[in-house]
């Protein structure tokens, strides 16, 4: 056993290094494998038909939204152009408020943008400290060939889309789509809407927005959105006071 056992021990001593298998390769050269294919995660977000707990998740902090805001002195208004691969250029109106009497939700953002097709109005709520919400995004659309955008900000457009950006998790969504039977989803479009027309009405959108919505009409407009923005403008010019005043004839003494 002895003998048997020493020559074991010196066969092994006297064998040939093994070559390295690939299971044996450095920490780095799997991590470079790994750089080289990245795994790609989708997720599904099933906008037409939320299930019971996402409606009751989407309700609860619709609700935690304050109707009525207050804002810091302090805004930020901005305007530019975009244009994307494979898509119509659009141009863009944007308001920015601090809210002042809120705990969780840390500012609002307006936007109105419009391309030659449709015309988008948007409302996000940005939470001040994020440990589950993220931020509340509320979304309109109106045909550019129907009206013209100026026109949305006198009326209380119906939201089409609702979501909920969360930290760590899925977001939560709800859209407008044709064909399905969303009977079951009006209170909270109706909710959504509610809040959206509160700021929509607080923010005082014509007044903030009064030099630049004629800017607004895209070179491609159609010419019922440009006779209506140019009748807006006469309106505007002739609802001053001041205009008033100077347009008014001299009467002899």
């Amino acid at each position: 056993l002895l003998v048997s056992g020493h020559s074991a021990y010196s066969q092994t001593l006297n064998q040939p290094p093994s070559s390295p298998t690939p299971e044996s390769s450095t920490p780095a050269q799997s991590n470079a494998a790994k750089d080289k294919n990245p795994q790609v995660r989708y997720t599904y977000l099933n906008v037409c038909t939320p299930s019971d707990d996402d409606q009751k998740q989407m309700r609860a902090v619709l609700t935690r939204i304050p109707g009525t805001p207050r804002y810091n002195p302090d805004f930020e208004i901005s305007r530019g152009r975009t244009s994307l691969a494979n898509a119509q250029p659009a141009r863009y109106l944007r308001l920015r408020r601090e809210l002042s009497n809120q705990s969780e939700f840390n500012h609002v953002q307006y936007s109105l943008s419009t391309d030659a097709t449709d015309t988008h109005e948007t409302l996000v709520l940005k939470v001040k400290d994020a440990k589950d919400l993220l931020m509340v995004s509320l979304e309109d659309k109106v045909s550019s060939s129907a009206t013209s955008p100026s026109s949305l900000l006198d009326a209380d457009t119906p939201v089409t889309h609702i979501k909920l950006e969360r930290f760590g998790k899925p977001s939560l969504a709800l859209a407008r789509c044709e064909g399905s039977d969303q009977s079951a989803y009006a209170p909270l479009f109706k909710q959504a809407s509610g809040i959206f027309a509160a700021y929509r009405k607080s923010l005082g959108l014509r007044s903030t927005f009064r030099n630049d919505l004629n800017w607004l009409v895209t070179p491609g407009a159609t010419a019922k959105q440009k006779s209506e923005a140019k009748a807006r403008e006469g309106h505007a010019k002739g609802s001053d006071p001041a205009n008033s005043l100077k347009s008014e004839p001299q009467k002899p003494d």
